[in-house]
């Protein structure tokens, strides 16, 4: 259809313009030049990264190892993503932000790793504060004296109940 169009008899004034916008629209966003070398170089090599990391990802490398060690013998854990550590020893690694130590109590000190949280003093679910109480149930269900001494004209009888005219069919029982 492109074809057709290019030819300047038979266009009108508006029909260039709208050829040329469409032909500014088919090269939108395309790169040129050092642009276009280099988004394909990154692209290239994303495509080996993740190709690589495809091959590896079932061999245990030692950098995926924790670098922690235990009595001169080194830990033999996982580390976590993006880490040199595992979840035991993450607080030895002094750049990290996410975990802190628990405090623990005065009596049980506990150095388990606990993610920061917006608690001021962050714990592990053994050292945990629980807030107080909101909900207090009651004691037991005490009938004041002023309901059980009621007086008895306030209740009908029976009889009292009964109508004393005949009603429509639409209001009897």
């Amino acid at each position: 259809g492109s074809s057709l169009l290019t030819g300047p008899e038979g266009l009108m004034a508006k029909e260039r313009e709208n050829l040329k916008r469409l032909k500014c629209l088919r090269r939108y966003r395309q790169r040129y030049g050092v642009e276009a070398l280099l988004h394909r170089q990154l692209r290239e090599r994303r495509v080996l990264a993740t190709d690589g990391a495809a091959q590896q990802a079932h061999t245990t490398r030692s950098s995926q190892r924790c670098l922690a060690f235990v009595d001169d013998v080194r830990c033999s854990n996982p580390s976590l993503p993006l880490t040199r550590h595992c979840l035991t020893h993450i607080c030895q690694d002094t750049n990290q932000t996410l975990f802190k130590p628990c405090q623990g109590s005065e009596e049980v000190p506990c150095n388990k790793p606990v993610p920061v949280s917006l608690a001021e003093e962050p714990c592990c679910p053994l050292h945990l504060r629980l807030p107080p109480q909101m909900y207090v149930p009651e004691q037991g269900l005490a009938v004041p004296q002023e309901l059980g001494a009621a007086p008895t004209e306030l209740y009908l009888s029976a009889a009292e109940l009964q109508p004393t005219e005949s009603l429509p069919l639409e209001f009897s029982d």
